[in-house]
């Protein structure tokens, strides 16, 4: 045991880290940053390591301001009496020098080292570590979390990558993130090229497991949001600085795809050398390359990407990226950082072993050193002064990843600051003596880093999800480039899925500026040309669905977008227009009694109402005259009567079908015309009746007299009235609108209900106008002066070709045409039936009233008018 309480740690070192910054403090801070790059060359073991393990490095001047923001941070704190009174926080940072072998070194010497390292000893135990911060990349940060989450230290990773819900996270309860979820970021970009119909996309990814990641959920969402990968390029993670004409070789498939000017939109994923790679592939081939407008893209650029040139690439033109659309970490401008950065000097740093790399580098000078010369003008001076480097080497205002260490630091501190507060009431209660928070373990600050909650100095929220993930979201910047290779990212959006429904995505398309080559105007990232609208989409064999042919849309379908998938049909009172791009509106189809149909028909009803008024008053004027009393005056006033209703029953078909007009419309005209029909049998089976009674031995005098005419008038017309009835009770007629039989019109109309009950009127109609005209022919030539047979015969030869013509012209027929044939049906039968039977009688009684007396009948004078008009009309039959 004594042995064991004087054992020193060895003082042999081994090969030596080259860059670390340690700032002592009550608690350490760890962290590692990558920013430096090695070449690593394969050991043999035949030499020390330490001899060749680092040469000319490699620094991303523009990340060392992620050391800066947290070494502020500590500062910032440290200034705040109001957190951690008494307390100091230190920090130690490194290196993760891009290399998995390096990280896991590095993390061994911020658990175990603070000025030497000795494996599996824990020397200089002044170094209190409560919590490490990093890493940037996926790799970096799980390699660190290998160790570190064995020892249960709170590490909080400032770097934007995706993992999963089984991916490691979720099993390493020391690992926190201080950037919101990547998934946010994957919508937003999903969203960003729906709203710019950005269909057909290029997609230039890292080659390591987060680019894996990175596929595996982007491809799907393209998919599933109807776009398509036009290409998909591995980015390897590190240049080879030292292979340039290996590098240009490696580009030829690259440079290819950047040429296609169909895929005008393209998405990086990785790391910020990707900007590098495509930078060389473009510069390193012909530098007039960057002016052509085949190469003229939007570059859609995550998070995780950050604009940097290195050493001879700092002359390099940026216009290659003019109009890019980056997504950042959300950040905000904190007060006092850029005056912590105009502080920086090189006599003013003591312990930052990374200050001189960056110097030297981002000046593109040496420090004088006596074993090496160096010309005078490549001296550094010191006094340089940060303000005159360009962006891409060193970027004043505080970057998205910057101000997730910032509040990563600030997370630790308030953590802290509350486990101080809580044990120390705990234990001035109870009377013991005060806390001592130095005594805290670095595995105490979990339960207290799951709950924080505060505001940090931009005055944002600090609160970690459920998943160990800063809640926020992310900026949408525009890239817009300046000839001295300086650039300036303008906030054009954000994504934000805490925020309320219609503000997840925004975006200010306003704001953009595009690359030069699109002349200000929205570019077009597509496959093909948009179907346009009045088309559809047709895919084509063997390529993406996103690559697709366009076909007009087939008869009565249409669509009214571009790039439709389907046609599809209108309304049902609206049809395609001929373009079939839109609907219109279908017109109303019936008979108005504005339009000059209705007008027309509605003419000719009154004018034969008119005249069969006339006739019916010029019988009864002459009611006593032989001419009128010859053939049952009462059955001839029925007839004319009957026929004045048939003409008016017209208008219950003119004008917008009704409840009330439906159901009248065919009845009341079925009706009407059995008595008019009815009259006319009467009439003539009176006639033969008494012919029949006049011969010797005849037993049918007893049926001569008016019942057996009223009779028949009766029975004919309750049949009618019995089918009318049954077919009212059953089926009744209802308004109806028939959308389909014409393409542009709507046609109002009735519904019969039974079409079988409306046959059987117009059947039964039929059926007394064929007996009357059998009737009528058999007594055409009966000797009687006044007998009518003939004319009724021509009369009801004239109705029934009427409507026997009715039937086909009637189906055959659609809308208002359909009730017009009707009409015209009613008027010319009715018509008919009132020319061949009244006109002539009316000829004798206005025209030749001397042959009207029974004088001149019995002289049979009258025969011979009556001869005429019946000789006409069997020259015309």
């Amino acid at each position: 045991m004594g042995k064991v309480d004087t054992m020193k740690c060895p003082i042999q070192n081994p090969f030596p880290i080259p860059h670390e910054w340690y700032q002592p403090g009550d608690f350490i801070i760890g962290g590692i940053a990558s920013q430096i790059c090695y070449t690593f060359y394969e050991e043999f073991f035949k030499v020390h390591p330490s001899e060749n393990m680092f040469e000319l490095p490699h620094m991303m001047t523009k990340f060392y301001q992620h050391v800066l923001a947290l070494a502020f941070a500590v500062e910032e704190v440290n200034e705040n009496p109001k957190i951690l009174p008494n307390i100091t926080l230190g920090f130690h940072i490194y290196d993760s020098y891009f290399d998995a072998k390096m990280t896991y070194r590095t993390t061994l010497d911020l658990l175990f080292k603070s000025h030497r390292f000795i494996l599996n000893y824990k020397c200089d135990t002044q170094k209190n570590l409560i919590a490490i911060i990093g890493g940037l990349s996926y790799d970096t940060s799980f390699h660190m979390a290998d160790t570190i989450s064995l020892y249960k230290i709170p590490q909080l990773t400032y770097g934007s990558f995706p993992t999963e819900e089984d991916s490691d996270t979720s099993r390493i309860p020391s690992f926190y993130r201080t950037v919101p979820n990547e998934a946010h970021q994957y919508m937003g970009i999903i969203n960003l090229l729906k709203y710019f119909g950005w269909t057909w996309v290029g997609l230039f990814v890292v080659d390591d497991e987060s680019g894996q990641n990175f596929l595996q959920t982007m491809e799907p969402l393209l998919s599933q949001n109807g776009m398509c990968s036009a290409f998909t390029q591995s980015l390897p993670k590190l240049p080879h600085f030292d292979m340039w004409n290996e590098l240009c070789d490696s580009l030829s498939s690259h440079y290819t795809d950047l040429t296609d000017d169909k895929a005008n939109t393209i998405i990086i994923y990785g790391e910020s050398m990707a900007t590098i790679w495509l930078t060389a592939n473009v510069i390193l081939r012909d530098p007039e390359n960057v002016n052509r407008s085949s190469l003229r893209k939007v570059w859609i650029i995550t998070s995780q990407v950050d604009f940097i040139l290195l050493g001879v690439q700092r002359t390099w033109d940026l216009d290659l990226f003019q109009g890019a659309i980056c997504f950042t970490i959300h950040s905000k401008t904190i007060i006092g950082f850029k005056e912590f950065l105009q502080s920086i000097k090189m006599d003013g740093r003591d312990g930052d072993g990374f200050l001189k790399d960056f110097w030297e580098q981002a000046f593109d000078c040496t420090f004088p050193n006596p074993s090496v010369l160096v010309d005078i003008s490549e001296q550094c001076t010191g006094e340089e002064n940060l303000e005159s480097l360009p962006d891409p080497i060193f970027e004043r205002r505080m970057t998205g990843h910057s101000y997730s260490i910032y509040n990563a630091v600030h997370v630790v501190a308030h953590a802290l600051h509350d486990i101080y507060l809580t044990r120390s009431r705990h234990r001035t209660r109870r009377g013991h003596k005060m806390f001592k928070l130095p005594e805290l373990q670095a595995w105490q600050l979990h339960p207290f880093l799951g709950d924080i909650s505060f505001n940090n100095s931009a005055g944002e929220s600090m609160t970690f999800t459920a998943k160990r993930e800063m809640e926020g979201g992310f900026d949408i910047m525009n890239m817009v480039t300046f000839p001295n290779r300086s650039f300036l990212r303008i906030r054009v959006g954000q994504v934000d899925d805490n925020a309320h429904e219609g503000k997840k995505f925004i975006i200010h398309e306003d704001m953009i500026m595009w690359h030069k080559g699109f002349n200000q105007v929205t570019p077009i990232s597509l496959c093909n040309e948009h179907c346009l609208p009045g088309y559809q989409k047709k895919r084509k064999e063997g390529e993406k669905f996103c690559c697709y042919d366009c076909a007009a849309c087939p008869e009565g379908k249409i669509s009214n977008q571009n790039d439709m998938d389907d046609c599809f049909r209108c309304p049902e009172d609206q049809y395609p227009n001929k373009n079939k791009n839109g609907c219109l509106s279908k017109t109303l189809n019936f008979i108005s009694n504005e339009e000059p149909l209705g007008i027309s028909l509605a003419s000719i009803v009154l004018f034969f109402s008119i005249v069969t008024t006339l006739v019916f008053s010029t019988f009864v004027k002459h009611k006593d005259t032989p001419i009128v009393k010859a053939n049952n005056r009462d059955l001839t006033y029925t007839l004319l009567i009957s026929l004045l209703f048939c003409f008016l029953s017209s208008f219950l078909f003119l004008g917008k079908p009704g409840i009330a007009t439906c159901l009248l419309r065919q009845t009341t005209f079925g009706m009407i015309f059995s008595v008019a029909v009815s009259c006319i049998l009467a009439k003539t089976v009176t006639v033969v009746v008494v012919f029949m009674a006049t011969k010797p031995g005849s037993n049918i005098k007893k049926w001569v007299g008016k019942k057996l005419a009223y009779s028949i008038v009766l029975s004919s017309c309750l049949i009618q009235a019995n089918i009318c009835t049954l077919w009212l009770t059953t089926t009744p007629p209802y308004p109806d609108l028939d959308m389909y039989s014409v393409t542009t019109e709507i046609i109002v109309q009735c519904n019969e209900g039974s079409v079988a009950m409306f046959y059987c009127v117009l059947g039964y109609m039929g059926l007394l106008a064929i007996a009357s005209f059998s009737v009528a022919f058999l007594a055409r030539r009966l000797p009687d002066s006044f007998n009518e047979a003939k004319f009724i015969t021509f009369s009801m030869l004239l109705f029934c070709s009427v409507w026997l013509s009715f039937v086909p012209t009637y189906l055959s027929t659609k809308g208002k045409h359909m009730v017009a044939v009707e009409i015209f049906s009613i008027l010319a039968s009715s018509a008919g039936l009132l020319g061949c039977i009244f006109a002539p009688k009316c000829y004798i009684i206005l025209l030749r009233p001397q042959l009207n007396s029974t004088r001149k009948v019995k002289k049979k004078q009258v025969r011979k008018p009556l001869k005429i008009i019946s000789n006409a009309l069997d020259s015309w039959k």
